[in-house]
């Protein structure tokens, strides 16, 4: 069978976005083995074949065409300025990007960071942003533990991701100005070898995303207070309803977004609403 031709996709070689990365083609149908600390695999039934690379190389090998589409963070894709199309927001590994200084220290401003020393993993970020601020710092450009740079002596300040702030309360370190947010995204090449597989890729994956920001609700109302009961639970057209063998009342199925679940509850039980009960979705098409 020729390979040449096969949609190549660009996986994080390991750490927990490669774990992520994994989930998300299972769940989406695309099945796969990877050998101990294998580089390729094969995707079983479809022309792809995946690639397990550094996270921070899978920008830049896709812009430059050795990949056609690749799972990463947005923060290494804007770090890396690479050329891509954004096809996907995958809804996870969300994260911030945030300038940090001592507790103690006196600054309040980013302009305030001119001439200092600030540690960070985002250089080209970090100087975009001080841009900004008509500032300019000497950047120490490092790929791990940059945390304790400050204590070390070795920075002023640092530019690195936050997700709960522990850390930084750990070091005793305070955000001084948060510069974006970012997430686990799906890149794609402009001359992708493969575009139909890619889009059947995308469609796939879209169903895991969508599915896992839902939930399917399911209750009994009495049909008087249906028209009520659907202003708390539309769905995406209009609800499923069905008759129960007792006329007076109905069955609704509707899908609701997952942070909302539990007050649409509430509301229906007031309501009227009985046999309440919410299904966890895996995948769906909408």
């Amino acid at each position: 069978m020729d390979t040449e031709n096969n949609l190549r996709i660009g996986l994080p070689s390991k750490g927990r976005l490669s774990e992520i990365a994994g989930d998300l083609l299972n769940q989406a149908g695309l099945r796969f083995r990877r050998q101990s600390r294998g580089l390729f695999a094969r995707v079983g039934g479809l022309p792809i074949d995946l690639i397990f690379l550094r996270t921070d190389d899978i920008p830049t090998l896709c812009a430059e065409g050795a990949i056609d589409m690749g799972i990463t963070g947005s923060d290494l894709v804007e770090e890396a300025g690479a050329d891509v199309q954004l096809r996907m927001r995958l809804g996870v590994g969300r994260c911030r990007l945030a300038v940090c200084v001592p507790e103690d220290a006196p600054i309040t401003s980013a302009a305030e960071l001119d001439g200092k020393r600030i540690a960070t993993s985002f250089p080209a970020i970090t100087e975009r942003y001080l841009a900004g601020f008509d500032a300019k710092a000497h950047l120490v450009s490092l790929t791990g533990s940059v945390e304790v740079m400050i204590q070390l002596g070795v920075a002023d300040a640092i530019v690195d991701l936050v997700e709960t702030g522990s850390t930084l309360a750990a070091n005793r370190l305070r955000i001084l100005d948060e510069i974006d947010s970012y997430e686990t995204v799906l890149i794609q090449n402009d001359q992708c070898r493969d575009k139909a597989t890619a889009d059947r890729v995308v469609r796939r994956l879209e169903g895991v995303v969508i599915a896992r920001d839902y939930s399917l609700l399911e209750y009994n109302i009495p049909r008087g207070k249906l028209a009520d009961a659907e202003t708390i639970t539309p769905g995406f057209n209009s609800p499923t309803v069905n008759a129960l063998e007792d006329k007076d009342w109905c069955s609704v199925r509707v899908m609701v977004q997952r942070k909302q679940v539990i007050d649409a509850m509430e509301q229906l039980e007031k309501l009227g609403a009985s046999a309440i009960f919410e299904t966890t979705l895996s995948n769906c098409r909408l």
